[in-house]
């Protein structure tokens, strides 16, 4: 469930030199960390609500179409210089910020679902998985600035979390029904 955030915060990074690109993961890490504890303590009152699935996979769609723009203009930046069209710094990490808000919150929902009301399961099963962020936006970054493609496929990774979470939302609110093989799905 973290890698849809190793993902995106990879994808956001990669467009940044190596200082800042390190400096936008570990905002975007921290972030994942103090949005999974709170959602993780407020939980059983966001599981009520099918309109925060559908917002959350909505506002994936407009990252995900935000990242493709940013994917087109990929140039190698070795390091940042006066002609260098290095996106702001800022609005990186607020994309990052953002998207760790959205994703943050299913995996959240699996955390606690499998930590079964034990805290400290709970909180060993969110620090593994901001770890795992770590790890991977790292790798990730990298191999998007060596390999474009693999940021094509990351973007439909991120696309299918965002129609998971629209779809799991509209079933929730019985708009749709799903057949009970694919309910696990959403």
């Amino acid at each position: 469930m973290a890698a849809d955030n190793a993902i995106i915060i990879a994808m956001i990074a990669a467009n940044f030199a190596p200082k800042h690109r390190n400096q936008i993961i570990m905002y975007g890490v921290l972030g994942a960390l103090v949005f999974r504890i709170i959602f993780a303590f407020f939980a059983s009152y966001l599981f009520g609500f099918a309109y925060i699935k559908i917002i959350g996979g909505l506002l994936l769609i407009w990252i995900v179409n935000d990242l493709r723009r940013d994917l087109f203009n990929l140039k190698k930046i070795k390091s940042p210089t006066k002609i260098s069209k290095e996106p702001s710094f800022i609005q990186g990490v607020y994309k990052v910020l953002f998207a760790d808000i959205t994703l943050s919150f299913d995996n959240v929902i699996a955390v606690v679902g499998a930590a079964k009301d034990k805290i400290n399961l709970m909180l060993l099963g969110l620090f593994l998985s901001v770890v795992l962020i770590v790890t991977l936006a790292r790798f990730f970054a990298e191999q998007i600035k060596k390999h474009q493609w693999i940021g094509y496929v990351g973007l439909l990774v991120i696309l299918a979390v965002a129609l998971q979470l629209i779809i799991g939302g509209l079933v929730d609110f019985g708009v749709l029904s799903i057949n009970d093989t694919f309910k696990k799905f959403f």
